[in-house]
């Protein structure tokens, strides 16, 4: 398997997401993480043991309506039942063998993005672009007063 589509995955996720303004962007992952939790649900191969992983996910997700912590934990918790739904149970697409193993790759990166506090990656770019463009003037008049 790639493991660097995952990521790449992962990042234009919090691309996209960094279209919606806040504090929508996090009401709305925290949706987002509440889903994910029952992403499984349908045929996971854990039988009732799936339910408890919903309900906390729920949880999580309730809370993540007020924190950006909260929803990168419940995607670390969704991570997590990933990595046990490759090993032992079923994949999150019955078509693709390594989709939960995929999954938990993507996840990890979507959850830095949360603890980072769910920033806009677009403005950051922006930002850093403005700089960047900056600085180059600034050494192209010292360069010429030299």
């Amino acid at each position: 398997m790639n493991l660097v589509s995952p990521v790449i995955v992962g990042i234009v996720y919090c691309l996209l997401m960094s279209l919606i303004e806040e504090p929508h962007r996090r009401r709305f992952n925290a949706i987002m993480v509440g889903g994910a939790g029952a992403a499984y649900l349908s045929g996971g191969g854990f039988g009732p043991w799936e339910l408890p992983f919903v309900a906390l996910m729920a949880y999580v997700a309730y809370r993540g309506l007020d924190s950006w912590t909260f929803i990168g934990v419940g995607w670390l918790l969704h991570t997590a039942w990933d990595v046990a739904h490759h090993l032992k149970g079923n994949p999150i697409l019955p078509f693709d063998h390594d989709a939960s193993l995929a999954c938990a790759v993507c996840d990890p990166a979507i959850a830095l993005w949360c603890f980072r506090g769910g920033p806009s990656l677009i403005t950051l770019a922006r930002r850093g672009f403005r700089t960047g463009r900056t600085t180059d003037r600034a050494h192209d008049h010292a360069s010429a007063a030299s």
